[in-house]
């Protein structure tokens, strides 16, 4: 009897020890490319523990160390098929299906084709996404349409971040209702356009005032967009060429200026970058550093500028310039695009006050900054740190609570204003509002299919994938035209320039560090290369950003302008890679063997210049006559 409830005590505790060890590892990955897997549940006593990788007769081997009863570490499988990983001399075990690499492009570049041919942008970020889920389902097509509709979708707008976008978009959209009907656009406007009477000075206002707007992309593109829109088309501008200046000037100004809600999450990025290799240095210091590196971010900020006082166009953009000057059609025939009620008649208003308007839109402005400082503060008092920088504040902000709750205050602030004023009923006002919310839904719904089609080729690792077969053995001097090409790849193909940031920095400051120290650079040569790489990065990601139909700021900035989404990627797409390639010829191809960034700058601003000059053309004066 005894020994019978030894039998048992001893069945019991290996069951006990066995039912509590367990693998981790995603579902699928690819063919060639390491992926993590971590064993739990092991006796503190082993040391190490053998993965058998079964596929029909074919057994491999791997050795995985343990520590503190956690085995973990990286397994490689070359060839593609569906592997089944167990412990050796245990029956303990799970799969694993492995993919041949060039699976995992094809989604976003079905979207990318999609959308270009057939110029519904909806239909083709969801077949995108539905190819990704044929691969991520086991190749099952009515499991992927059901995990479409339930999981990714689902999960991209659960996502507490993209909450928060979609909430600030709405409520801007919001803000923007009530401030159209209360008079608030209009007289706006009317300031405005006391220095925007002509065609080039409404321009390069609009230009000024993408400066001007520093914080948040996102907010950049909704208010520079919302409120120039009535002005640009008074004056016969193109839908096309104010989506282009709002874009164009967004997530570039938000990605150099030195308080803005991208700083805190770049200086981060870099500053983990720094404690793989075991770095001391500060990461901010290299931040501001690398600002003059930032080829591609200046340079397409000069050439918004430059086609804006010269007049000068190329491309589809010159045939979209050209259709709104002599036609006054400043949307092509077949855009149906949704305009806000009463937005046609803004300049026919009766003694419109300006500062119905630019009340909501300061509370936007200083309200995310504000909060910026309170949850910045709030985060370090948090963590005990009483001695701190703005840097530091900004770093440690919500910037994505700052810009919601901003919004909302801005919301308030318009309906109490227009209300208090007798300019509208309750009623009315609240419907104003009504219809600024869902002018923006359109919006929202190709956010939601893009942050799906990103969630995607997140799990299908498109960008380890891109960056396995872009990169490789090369000399440190190469490395950022290497980095600018490869980040710019990556964020086309995913259409996230965060995402791509993410990803890239904490391999490339490593890698930059390693190879620096095999070719015996000095410290100071090393630390030049490493602001090249570093703003490489950032420029690239905001160029591939520009060129993708596929991005959320894109979206963002062709919905706020009301410009069909193809026509704004169709018309910038010539310009920011004319930029992108003055930037890697007289840019980044240089900076890798420490040619003087300044004198790189001047370089690209002479041959964008020359190009312009000689290839671009005069769009003809507007033959419609302006109204005072």
């Amino acid at each position: 009897m005894k020994k019978i409830k030894l039998a048992f005590l001893a069945f019991f505790s290996l069951s006990i020890i066995l039912f509590s060890q367990s693998f981790e590892h995603a579902s699928i990955s690819l063919a060639g490319l390491d992926f993590n897997l971590k064993v739990t549940g092991l006796a503190d006593s082993i040391s190490s523990i053998n993965i058998l990788i079964e596929k029909d007769d074919q057994i491999i081997r791997r050795v995985i160390e343990v520590d503190k009863g956690i085995a973990e570490g990286k397994i490689n499988i070359e060839e593609s098929g569906k592997y089944t990983l167990r412990f050796e001399n245990n029956d303990i075990s799970s799969s694993i299906r492995i993919l041949p690499g060039w699976t995992s492009l094809l989604p976003p570049l079905l979207a990318i084709i999609l959308a270009l041919i057939i110029r519904q942008v909806v239909v083709a970020l969801a077949a995108g996404s539905y190819l990704g889920a044929i691969f991520l389902y086991d190749f099952d097509p009515f499991t992927a349409l059901l995990r479409f509709a339930d999981t990714i979708v689902l999960n991209g707008l659960l996502d507490k971040d993209h909450v928060y976008i979609t909430l600030f978009t709405l409520l801007i959209g919001g803000v923007v209702g009530v401030i159209s009907k209360n008079g608030g656009t209009a007289g706006l406007a009317r300031i405005i356009t006391k220095f925007a009477r002509t065609v080039k000075s409404t321009l390069i206002s609009s230009w000024l005032l993408g400066i001007l707007i520093f914080f948040d992309d996102y907010a950049n593109s909704l208010i520079i967009g919302n409120l120039m829109r009535p002005i640009t088309d008074r004056v016969k501008i193109s839908r096309e060429k104010l989506s282009y200046i709002v874009d164009s000037t967004a997530a570039p100004v938000a990605s150099l200026i030195i308080i803005s809600t991208w700083i805190g999450y770049q200086v981060g990025l870099i500053n983990d970058g720094l404690k793989a290799v075991g770095s001391t240095q500060n990461a901010y210091e290299i931040f501001l550093h690398s600002i003059p590196y930032g080829f591609y971010t200046i340079a397409a900020l000069f050439f918004v500028f430059l086609t804006s006082v010269t007049g000068r166009d190329f491309g589809p953009m010159y045939k979209a310039e050209y259709r709104a000057r002599t036609t006054g059609e400043v949307t092509a025939k077949d855009t149906n695009m949704k305009e806000i009620e009463g937005e046609k008649d803004l300049f026919s208003q009766d003694n419109p006050k300006w500062y119905n308007g630019a009340l909501p839109i300061f509370v936007i402005l200083f309200g995310t900054i504000g909060g910026l400082i309170f949850t910045g503060m709030q985060s370090l008092q948090s963590q005990g740190i009483v001695d701190y920088s703005v840097q530091d504040i900004i770093s440690n902000g919500d910037s994505y609570a700052a810009l919601l709750w901003s919004s909302f205050l801005a919301c308030v602030v318009a309906v109490v204003m227009t209300v208090t004023q007798k300019i509208l009923t309750l009623q009315k006002a609240m419907d104003a509002w009504q219809d600024g919310l869902r002018s923006m839904m359109i919006a929202v719904i190709i956010l939601v299919f893009a942050w799906s089609i990103s969630s995607v080729t997140t799990e299908l690792r498109t960008a380890d994938y891109l960056i396995s077969i872009l990169s490789g053995a090369v000399e440190p001097m190469f490395l950022p035209i290497l980095v600018f090409i490869v980040c710019s790849v990556i964020c086309f193909s995913t259409g996230t320039s965060w995402g791509t940031m993410a990803i890239v920095i904490p391999i490339v400051i490593p890698l930059t560090f390693k190879l620096c120290a095999a070719s015996g650079l000095s410290y100071e040569e090393t630390n030049t290369l490493l602001y090249a790489v570093v703003s490489s990065v950032l420029a690239g990601s905001v160029f591939g950003d520009h060129c993708s139909p596929i991005s959320d700021t894109t979206i963002l900035s062709s919905m706020a302008s009301r410009c069909n989404h193809i026509d704004h990627v169709q018309t910038q797409l010539p310009y920011a890679i004319v930029v992108g390639v003055a930037c890697i010829i007289f840019g980044y191809l240089p900076a890798g063997f420490g040619f003087n960034p300044i004198i790189s700058n001047l370089l690209i601003f002479a041959s964008l210049i020359a190009f312009l000059m000689f290839f671009g053309k005069k769009v003809p004066e507007s033959i419609f006559q302006v109204e005072d």
